[in-house]
């Protein structure tokens, strides 16, 4: 019988960190539906009321991270390797503090256009938001694990896309945007969508590693 298998009979049967994981998944979930609302209004204060609304789901996230590494301080036995349970948790958290960094930048900046750049690339997030919840969801029954590489190959795809989103966008905009300041004020919002996405890679990276080292 293989250690893995002999450790399974140790681990506490309550499930209180997918239930975090599957909070923590849900909220991020829930700003980048925000996300897409907010990038397509014209109305700058309904915007700004979306921005706020993002900035609150974020706090709440901020909760769920605090709660989930206080229960790994208090509990010595856990259902994976305690640094997966610390970098998913803290990979989550990173996509939800870009998205929250975006929005800010958008209603400090002001900017003159949102481009369809912008809603792609946050399509693209609420794609890989989507893929993330499926594969957190998916944790509670790890042995069969099809659906979480499936969720973690689409995440990789869709990071590939805002990849070239993010790129092409740059080339349009140092190519096309004479107003230097306008110019900085995109290329700083779309550096962090972008890194939003990249941030979403490393969440299915993670949880590749848990489905790894629990198979």
């Amino acid at each position: 019988m293989r250690f893995n298998t002999i450790f399974q009979f140790f681990v506490p049967k309550d499930d209180k960190f997918i239930t975090l994981f599957e909070k923590a998944s849900t909220n991020l979930l829930e700003a980048s539906e925000v996300l897409k609302e907010l990038i397509v209004t014209e109305d700058v204060a309904l915007r700004n009321e979306m921005v706020q609304q993002i900035k609150d789901i974020e706090r709440k996230g901020d909760d769920i991270t605090h709660r989930i590494f206080e229960e790994l301080n208090k509990n010595f036995i856990t259902p994976f390797d305690r640094e997966d349970i610390q970098s998913l948790t803290s990979s989550i958290d990173d996509v939800l503090d870009n998205i929250n960094g975006a929005c800010y930048k958008i209603k400090l900046y002001k900017p003159k256009k949102i481009t369809t750049d912008f809603n792609k690339m946050c399509e693209c997030l609420n794609q890989c938001a989507i893929e993330i919840s499926i594969a957190v969801y998916e944790l509670r029954y790890i042995k069969n694990s099809k659906k979480i590489l499936q969720s973690c190959i689409n995440i990789n795809s869709f990071e590939n896309i805002a990849d070239d989103l993010y790129h092409n966008y740059l080339t349009f905009l140092f190519d096309n945007e004479k107003d230097a300041i306008e110019l900085i004020k995109m290329k700083e919002i779309m550096q962090n969508f972008e890194r939003a996405v990249d941030c979403a890679e490393n969440v299915s990276d993670v949880i590749k590693s848990i489905i790894i080292k629990n198979s």
